[in-house]
């Protein structure tokens, strides 16, 4: 899915140049999910990203160090599987 590469990419590359003090996080989600919106998804649930997850995410993060962005799209696939079926 060419969203899910979209994603990952500006998603990391943000979080790598942390342009704010505080909140770089939430700047990232919330470009995620205005991307999501224009590509036609709904807004998507981040909720899913703790405990364990949340340890894959900082791991998909600094896998972007090096360029490697499929383990932030396996975490963004999750995320919009998550957001199209909630239950």
């Amino acid at each position: 899915m060419e969203l899910v590469g979209a994603l990952s990419i500006v998603h990391v590359e943000l979080l790598l140049v942390h342009p704010f003090r505080e909140g770089n996080g939430r700047v990232a989600r919330l470009l995620a999910s205005l991307m999501a919106l224009q590509a036609g998804l709904p807004l998507l649930d981040f909720r899913s990203i703790k405990g364990k997850i949340k340890m894959e995410y900082f791991g998909a993060v600094q896998a972007g160090l090096s360029k490697d962005y499929q383990p932030m799209g396996k975490i963004f696939s999750d995320v919009i599987r998550r957001t199209l079926t909630p239950f």
